[in-house]
């Protein structure tokens, strides 16, 4: 077999270095002991793979491997260099690499091939140059012809170092490959071989540069791994460690001084699951980062761990500056946040360095955006985060903020991540503070208030609020906000916190309103205190030179007026505002009139002044108080009605209520201003018919009603052609006939008016009394029989208590009137009073009290003269038991005295009643007034006369009676 290698040579130096120092092939199996069941006990494919990349770099060629499993073979095919004597020499050799003097490449201390003996004891290597051949059992024969070994063989149990003994091998690799690696397998090797081709992946190529492409067949699966354009961010940085710190080196390493650190991450997003340090290939070195480090690190002689040292600490510091190109030139995308380092879960003291490393330098880099700013960058310290950061929020930051991230940076989930960095945090209140004093149109502050109207409301107290009139406030509490149809941009004279509508319009209204704000209407506006207190001093305020444009006052007020639709009225302090007059001055609105109006008519003239250039419609003037009509007025308490004779309003209202009545709680009062002005009544009435109910409506105190206000002052003052309401009567009714005139107006007024229809309605009123009690004694009037008969008791009573004068005249029939007279008291008296008789309806005492007019019984006295003719039992009399049941009785009992001429102070009477029995002439007449009077019954005088007159008829009377 041809030995184009001369691997003979090399088995005979071997073998006799062995023979002559038994110690030299004990550490020798100790080493390549240490390699397969330590460094590289799983660093098959990697090595191969490595292996595969440098033979590529040799030749420049773009490295390809192929790693093909059948059955039990494992394959490994690659481009490049093909195998020379001085690589047979590095496989024959421990840790005398054949690459020392060749381009970069990543193996460097010629042991990476013993990672073959981990699955393998017969590796061939076949090269387009030729092959060799190793064999565990040819060497393991090799030893033992040896006598000087066959202890250490023995002791061994025939494990022997497997690598030192080449042989040729006869085959060559697949066309389009320079090398091939052919590993039988152990016994049980298969299915670790397969388990470690299934989990390769194209990341190991970031680690070998001159290797493009592995393709890996496992029982006729294909499967291709390469790294496609696209795929990974990569940042890159080469150069020379410098000399002196390579003074604690190996003396092969001491020569290696170039290095490429290299930083990836896929572009899909960050590496997950554990990482580890690529020196370059896989470390056992742990990785905080997810990003793919690829670093010259020395390692030591287990090829797992970096060695600390100068050598690595320079390294280190390349790696943090080759990540810090990696952030920077990654896509501004927030997901660069998770590349940040944080130093506290560091799993090694190399992580750790690393972490610190990349972190300061990332600290000090501007690579942060800007919110707004696409083109802007920023360091950390500059930059600022928004705590509970949304989109809508930092646009409205955005330009305000000085370094503001934009929402998807500031994330909650990335605060230890920008706190390590050295990020400055805000919440509500700076916020608010960095708001506070900027200029920005309305449409900003909307925005602003939408994006913040979930926020914590308390933090956002000071939150400013631009008005409408060009103040800010300093807080939303207090601020109105405008609704549609409010004058916003007129009201700027009133001082109030109004926000401009623009500002406030949208969803930040909602914010505004939780932190104090309040729904501004018209309507709203007006019910402000400020607004009143305006109105109520704005007279003064003129005059006193405090209002800079009195116009511009009171167009806005006018201008909300209109647009809450006050009514007249409604608002009575309004009547306070400031108006001018046609005489160049300023006067309360409610003390002016408008020009032409119907007030102005029937007033006197200059009783009030008149509107000078009205500054509104008609309507918002005359709500404000500007009279074109009658202005109605109210009050609480009677005595805060400032109206011509409230006081004596007062006092007729609490003369119609009993006398044993508690103070009146007095309901809200209406009355009408003015009428005391009014010289023209024919058209005064007119209007104040037209006036609102209220105006008119009777005043409820108590159990009693009362006429308002304004009925009382009409009805008693000359307003209908001189005379006085209450002093005519209705003439619907005829009821005081004779003593009073009617009233001759519309019904409609009529109604309101009320003249008194019925002797009652006379009698409410102690003035109306008094009157009527004059009229009575007037001889030019007459008065109706039904109403002579109780007048005067009824007068009697309503004047009970009233000083009233006597009246120099009194009636004494519907006709008639005298100066003298005499009260009847009793009704027997009457045959011996020769004097005219008051009815005293009831009443007799009190009326002569009233009119100072005697009694009868105080003028006739007497007792009936002679003997009675006879005595009867009352029941014994003819038409007794019809007179007993039209007085309610089983029988009438007592005696009655009968007279045939009946007599007193020689003076005939009918009747004369007696302490036990009562004298009479014995006319059914007397008899029934006799009866009727015993038994206080004498409204039935006349039905018990006639049971008496008509005895023979009293089943015919008694039938009547059953009918009624």
């Amino acid at each position: 077999m041809a030995d184009p290698f001369d691997t003979a040579a090399i088995r005979r130096r071997v073998l006799a270095a062995w023979a002559d120092s038994p110690a030299r092939f004990r550490e020798d199996a100790n080493a390549e002991e240490d390699l397969v069941r330590g460094g590289y006990r799983d660093r098959l494919l990697v090595e191969l793979a490595q292996n595969a990349a440098d033979a590529a770099v040799r030749a420049g060629v773009p490295g390809r491997l192929r790693l093909e499993l059948t059955g039990d073979e494992l394959r490994a095919a690659n481009t490049g260099a093909p195998l020379d004597a001085a690589g047979v020499q590095a496989l024959a050799t421990l840790r005398a690499s054949a690459k020392r003097d060749g381009p970069a490449t990543v193996g460097r201390f010629g042991v990476g091939f013993a990672a073959v003996l981990a699955v393998s004891d017969e590796p061939v290597v076949l090269s387009t140059g030729g092959g060799v051949a190793f064999s565990a059992a040819r060497t393991r024969a090799e030893v033992a012809a040896l006598p000087s070994l066959t202890e250490e063989l023995a002791r061994r149990d025939g494990a022997v170092p497997a690598l030192r003994l080449p042989w040729p091998a006869e085959g060559s690799p697949p066309d389009g490959f320079a090398t091939e690696v052919v590993l039988p397998l152990r016994p049980g090797a298969h299915a670790a071989v397969a388990a470690a081709l299934e989990a390769l992946d194209a990341e190991l190529l970031l680690a070998l540069p001159g290797l493009e492409r592995i393709e890996i067949d496992t029982q006729g699966a294909i499967r291709n791994l390469a790294i496609e354009d696209g795929e990974w961010h990569v940042a890159q940085r080469s150069g020379e460690v410098p000399a002196e710190l390579l003074a604690d080196r190996p003396v092969e390493e001491r020569e290696r001084r170039g290095y490429t650190v290299t930083w990836a991450v896929p572009v899909a997003g960050p590496l997950t699951g554990r990482q580890v340090v690529h020196a370059p290939t896989p470390s056992d070195e742990p990785l905080s980062l997810p990003a793919r480090l690829i670093a010259p690190f020395p390692l030591g002689p287990d090829r797992r761990h970096v060695l600390p040292g100068p050598v690595t600490d320079h390294l280190v510091g390349v790696a943090a500056d080759t990540y810090a190109d990696l952030l920077s030139g990654l896509p501004r995308e927030a997901g660069v946040l998770a590349l940040v380092p944080r130093v506290g879960l560091a799993a090694a003291e190399l992580d750790a360095a690393l972490a610190r490393a990349v972190l300061d330098r990332l600290r000090g880099l501007a690579w942060l955006p800007v919110a707004g700013e696409d083109d802007e960058l920023q360091r950390p310290d500059r930059a600022v985060a928004l705590d509970d950061p949304t989109e809508e929020r930092v646009a409205a930051l955005a330009g305000v903020v000085p370094g503001l991230l934009p929402a998807n940076w500031s994330r909650r989930t990335d605060a230890p991540v920008l706190a390590a960095l050295g990020v400055r945090r805000i919440g509500l209140a700076e916020v608010v503070e960095a708001v506070r004093g900027i200029d920005r149109p309305p449409g900003w502050w909307a925005r602003f208030y939408a994006a913040f109207a979930d926020a914590d409301r308390e933090e956002l107290g000071a939150l400013p609020v631009p008005l409408a009139d060009g103040r800010t406030a300093h807080g939303p509490a207090g601020v109105l906000l405008p609704e549609p149809g409010l004058p916003a941009d007129r009201l700027a004279p009133l001082g109030l916190r109004i926000a401009v509508p623009e500002a406030a319009a949208g969803p930040g209204r909602r914010l505004l309103e939780r932190l104090g704000a309040r729904p501004a209407t018209a309507a709203a506006v007006l019910a402000d205190p400020l607004v009143r207190d305006v109105v109520e001093r704005s007279v003064d305020a003129v005059e006193d030179g405090e209002v800079d444009d009195p116009a511009a006052l009171a167009e806005a007020v006018l201008a909300l007026v209109a647009a809450a639709d006050v009514r007249p009225g409604e608002l009575p302090w309004l009547a306070e505002l400031a108006l001018p007059d046609a005489d160049g001055g300023w006067a309360p609105a409610g003390e002016l009139v408008l020009p032409g109006s119907p007030l102005a008519e029937v007033l006197e003239p200059g009783a009030l002044g008149v509107l000078g250039e009205p500054a509104a419609d008609r309507d918002a003037l005359r709500a404000v108080g500007v009279l074109d009509t009658f202005a109605l007025t109210t009050a609480d308490e009677p005595d805060d009605l400032d109206v011509d004779g409230a006081g004596e309003w007062v006092d007729a209202v609490l003369d119609r209520l009993p006398r044993d009545a508690p103070p009146p709680q007095w309901p809200p009062l209406t009355a009408v201003r003015d009428l005391e002005l009014v010289t023209d009544w024919s058209h005064a009435l007119a209007l104040l018919a037209a006036l609102p109910a209220q105006a008119w409506v009777d005043v409820r105190l108590g159990d009693t009603d009362v006429p308002s206000y304004l009925r009382w002052w009409l009805s008693t003052h000359p307003v209908l052609d001189g005379r006085r309401p209450d002093r005519l009567r209705d003439p619907r009714s005829t009821s005081l006939q004779g003593l009073y005139e009617p009233v001759d107006v519309e019904p409609a007024l009529l109604d309101l008016l009320r003249p008194p229809a019925t002797l009652d309605e006379v009698l409410d009123d102690v003035d109306a009394s008094t009157d009527l009690l004059q009229r009575l004694g007037d001889p030019a009037r007459t008065v109706r029989p039904e109403l002579l008969r109780t007048v005067y008791g009824r007068l009697a009573e309503a004047l009970d208590g009233v000083d009233v004068d006597p009246p120099p005249r009194v009636r004494v029939a519907p006709d008639r009137v005298v100066e003298e007279a005499v009260v009847l008291d009793a009704p027997w008296l009457q045959p011996l009073v020769d004097a005219p008789l008051v009815p005293a309806g009831g009443q007799p005492d009190a009326v002569a009290d009233l009119l100072d007019l005697p009694l009868a019984s105080e003028l006739v006295s007497g007792a009936p003269e002679g003997t009675p003719d006879r005595r009867l039992a009352w029941r014994e009399l003819p038409g007794a038991a019809l007179a007993a049941a039209r007085l309610g009785v089983d029988v009438l009992d007592g005696e009655v005295a009968v007279h045939d001429r009946l007599t007193i102070g020689g003076r005939r009477v009918a009747w004369w009643p007696g302490a036990e029995f009562d004298s009479v002439d014995g006319t059914p007449d007397a008899l029934g007034r006799a009866l009727a009077w015993r038994a206080g019954a004498w409204p039935l005088r006349q039905a018990l006369a006639e049971a008496f007159a008509h005895p023979d008829r009293a089943a015919a009377l008694a039938a009547e009676d059953g009918l009624g």
